[in-house]
């Protein structure tokens, strides 16, 4: 059994209470169906604050709030032994990457752009849905934030947003911009943004040196599977 219960909730309360309802319509799916009930799957949904003013999960507040409403329902129904599986990638992960850019466009109508060499098929969730990744202007780190900046990628200013009215130091062309807490992105979903290609990822292991753990996306990759299909039509 499997549900999706909240795309990035930041309250401990949240989480238990949609687990509930969820173990309840098991309780009630057995009785009136004699459903076999092995395992539940809580789905994702524990994240990572959104914007700078709130909270982070407390993880073991929310695991006891899922430990007490398992107790409360699915022991009395006679379903103990159901397991419970939930992905936790984001809260895990996502403090840990950062999606590393290049400023490479500016544009001065109407607002202050800046355009990088990415976009946000390389963020889990981007700006325009109220998203805040904090960013770091390489070199600059000391510079007064007096610029205010919509940082984009190369979709269009209006939905590929890193950023929305950011107050940064000065940017030029070439100075490198890291975006954080990346680390549980849109890679890991598997998802297409308006055909992007992803870009390459490098881990940074403990004695500081990298690697690449998935290369860069190129077209050949985007149009292999199509080219098999076309194959067997024809």
């Amino acid at each position: 059994m499997h549900a999706f219960l909240a795309s990035n909730t930041v309250t401990n309360e949240y989480y238990p209470t949609l687990a509930a309802i969820l173990f309840k319509t098991a309780v009630e799916l057995k009785e009136e169906t004699g459903a076999n009930i092995q395992f539940i799957n809580l789905s994702g949904g524990i994240g990572i604050p959104y914007t700078p003013d709130k909270e982070p999960n407390d993880i073991i507040a929310i695991g006891e709030g899922v430990r007490k409403a398992y107790e409360e329902i699915l022991i009395p129904a006679g379903m103990g032994d159901v397991a419970i599986y939930t992905e936790l990638g984001r809260f895990m992960l996502a403090p840990y990457g950062h999606l590393i850019t290049k400023a490479i466009h500016e544009k001065h109508t109407h607002k202050e752009y800046i355009g990088v060499d990415a976009c946000a098929v390389n963020l889990m969730r981007p700006a325009m849905y109220g998203a805040y990744h904090h960013i770091t202007v390489m070199g600059k780190e000391n510079d007064p934030c007096d610029n205010m900046y919509d940082v984009v990628g190369s979709l269009c200013e209006n939905n590929d947003k890193f950023a929305i009215d950011r107050k940064l130091p000065k940017i030029d062309i070439g100075d490198i911009l890291v975006i954080h807490d990346t680390g549980a992105h849109g890679f890991a979903m598997g998802y297409n943004y308006n055909g992007k290609l992803k870009s390459s990822e490098i881990l940074l292991c403990e004695d500081g040196s990298t690697k690449m753990i998935r290369r860069a996306e190129t077209p050949e990759d985007y149009f292999a599977t199509l080219e098999g299909y076309w194959d067997v039509e024809l």
